[in-house]
């Protein structure tokens, strides 16, 4: 396991260190990391392909004040976790709908953590649609959770769906992956023009009612699950001050993104 400055890392979201690494604890520090780190894919736009090493996830998320993919924040939640104690696994999925309609996404396409407490749970700090509490792996029918209904569904080859209002979001394996099982795909996606998301900018926070999402120039505001606004930040300048005040990232230029009038 890579040493981590855990007071930093704690300190990055806004939290405390726990006492014990119970399940108090957990829900508290996903919803602080997903309150405070965002996903963003500003590495995509400049066709970079993001390191998912621990050392380089630790200093991107906590000294560079970043946010990342999926990969890399389940990837620095999971070095976290690790540090206070609590017994974590990684799992590879996919994603199976982008917010307008279903699609396959490509294997090891997303990262879920698993957390061993009294129970198993899955963790997610680093999908729009992610619950902000620990979802109980064994538990049937609806879960709720601020962000809404969740339902985890046991497919009959032994995988795992996650079910959002009624939505299926994405589909997790249920053994463990190491970190270079995702190196190829974040490859893959960093490059391949065909993947969805690749070479645009997409960035999501977490509010207290909701969330935040940007996608290349459209800012949307999402409360109680409802979108309450939806703009296209046409200006240089109003673009950098609202990324820099929703998201905590102070960029000198507007990232060379394609012109769109939807959201997300």
């Amino acid at each position: 396991m890579t040493e981590i400055d855990v007071d930093a890392y704690l300190d990055r979201i806004g939290a405390e260190r726990p006492k014990r690494p119970d399940y108090e604890a957990l829900c508290h520090l996903q919803e602080r990391h997903m309150m405070t780190v965002p996903f963003e894919t500003l590495d995509f736009t400049l066709r970079e392909i993001p390191s998912i090493k621990d050392e380089d996830v630790y200093d991107k998320l906590v000294h560079k004040r970043r946010g990342g993919g999926c990969g890399e924040l389940n990837s620095g939640f999971r070095m976290l976790l690790e540090a206070l104690g609590y017994r974590v696994s990684l799992l590879g999925g996919r994603v199976l709908h982008n917010g307008k309609e279903s699609f396959r996404g490509v294997y090891n396409g997303h990262a879920v953590l698993r957390v061993e407490l009294e129970h198993s749970y899955l963790c997610d700090v680093g999908f729009r649609w992610c619950p902000r509490r620990p979802l109980r792996l064994d538990a049937r029918g609806v879960q709720q959770d601020p962000h809404g209904a969740y339902e985890l569904v046991h497919t009959p080859d032994g995988d795992v769906e996650m079910v959002h209002e009624g939505v299926t979001r994405w589909r997790v394996e249920t053994h463990p992956r190491e970190l270079d099982d995702f190196a190829a795909t974040m490859w893959f996606c960093a490059t391949f023009p065909g993947v969805p998301g690749a070479g645009q900018l997409w960035a999501s926070i977490v509010t207290e009612t909701g969330r935040v999402s940007m996608f290349n120039r459209v800012l949307t505001e999402y409360s109680g699950g409802e979108r309450v606004s939806s703009r296209v930040l046409v200006d240089d300048e109003e673009f950098l001050k609202e990324f820099e005040a929703w998201y905590g990232i102070k960029l000198d230029k507007v990232p060379d993104v394609p012109i769109t009038t939807e959201g997300v």
